[in-house]
């Protein structure tokens, strides 16, 4: 399955980076490098992820720490949405994606 990754869940990763580098620079870099390992964890079985109707017919999400990966899976793509903190509005935070 081929793994796309959005310009908005690219940009989700590298603020992530620069919010973790901030106090600790090395741990940033291997965060991320996690995350992405995760995105291409959840290629492999998409479909055992949590189907998240609320936001989408299709949408589907992973936690990874304290992290929300959103993914939608189509038949030979995986498309990964955002990349969001627990905490942030989701609704608002996807509903940006879609503008």
């Amino acid at each position: 399955m081929q793994l796309l990754i959005s310009p908005l869940a690219e940009q989700d990763l590298e603020q992530i980076a620069d919010f973790i580098a901030q106090d600790q620079p090395l741990r940033a870099l291997s965060f991320v490098q996690a995350l992405h390992k995760q995105c291409k964890n959840i290629a492999m079985q998409p479909q055992i992820y949590r189907l998240r109707t609320e936001l989408g017919s299709d949408i589907r999400s992973c936690a990874y720490g304290h992290y929300v990966i959103f993914f939608a899976a189509q038949e030979q793509e995986l498309h990964i949405i955002r990349v969001l903190h627990g905490s942030r509005d989701i609704h608002a935070a996807l509903n940006e994606s879609q503008h």
